[in-house]
């Protein structure tokens, strides 16, 4: 079975930061049929990593490479000194100096984005500059209008750091926060966790920074609830502001179920900015993993469309 190799780029550290520089991650899939020019970047949601993507990778390599993304603090990447930079800003400016680098001498290169969730919010951020130059977008069960609800859910068990007695044991912990993902073997669920745990002396630990959970957490636990949800409302509006300048073709897939992306943003979706067209998959709720045969042929029938 076809295999990546793990690359990585040497990254500063975060915008108005001191620090030494840090490695930025990806899991780098090569074209089967050659270089032909084309790249497909995968970024993960916020506590995942980028094999979540290998799916789709293999799907996809039959006419691109694929770059799939271990975002800042998580899998194979550094961890961040400052935990309170652990936000969009800080991965879209990584983001974009892995795009520099596999453009360097190659101005002719197509490159599409499929981003889940966080990825999605780090793909409009890039998307909207064009100097970057997407050519195609994919949001996967995200948008500009983050529910306040599904912030509180994430926050119940984001920046946790369990561990377990044995390799299922924390597996079987995975499947429980991820039931939203939908339907999966158990076959599938393993191959989607075990990249997210690491062994240290007879027991198994997630393989994450718990302290990515901080940004997050400041903004649930604000006493000041009223001002937490006006930081939130300017948040969308910045969003809605970089969405709206997307010149990208863009597909918007959504779980029929999600409690992230209402089927209400989705609609606005559609109707304003590059004017996404959404497709939604019944029985998934936040997000889907990319992993079913129709959510796959989704994404690679609009990859590849004229």
């Amino acid at each position: 079975m076809q295999e990546p190799s793990l690359q990585y780029l040497d990254v500063g550290a975060p915008a108005g930061q001191k620090g030494a520089p840090r490695r930025l991650a990806y899991w780098d899939w090569p074209c089967t049929s050659g270089d032909t020019g084309h790249v497909v970047v995968c970024v993960h949601g916020l506590a995942r990593q980028g094999r979540d993507f290998d799916t789709l990778a293999r799907a996809l390599t039959e006419r691109a490479r694929v770059i799939a993304v271990d975002v800042a603090g998580r899998g194979q990447s550094d961890w961040l000194a400052d935990p309170m930079a652990y936000q969009v800003p800080t991965y879209a400016a990584d983001l974009a100096a892995l795009l520099m680098t596999l453009r360097a001498g190659r101005p002719d290169f197509v490159v599409d984005w499929v981003g889940t969730s966080m990825g999605g919010l780090i793909g409009m951020a890039v998307a909207a500059q064009p100097a970057l130059a997407i050519r195609r977008l994919v949001l996967n069960d995200v948008g500009p209008v983050v529910q306040w609800e599904a912030l509180q859910r994430i926050g119940t068990y984001l920046g946790r750091n369990p561990s377990f007695d044995s390799e299922q044991a924390a597996i079987d912990y995975l499947v429980s926060i991820s039931a939203t993902f939908g339907p999966h073997s158990a076959e599938q669920w393993r191959a989607l966790s075990l990249p997210l745990l690491r062994e240290r002396e007879g027991r198994w630990w997630l393989h994450y920074d718990p302290a990515l959970a901080l940004p997050v957490k400041a903004l649930i636990d604000m006493p000041d609830q009223v001002q937490a949800h006006q930081i939130v409302r300017d948040g969308e509006a910045t969003l809605w502001a970089l969405y709206d300048a997307i010149t990208a073709r863009t597909l918007l897939l959504r779980g029929q179920q999600s409690d992230l992306l209402t089927e209400a943003t989705a609609h606005e979706m559609a109707q304003r900015g590059p004017k996404a067209r959404c497709v939604a998959f019944d029985g998934v709720g936040h997000a889907p993993t990319l992993v079913a045969s129709d959510q796959v042929e989704t994404v690679r029938s609009f990859l590849w469309a004229e």
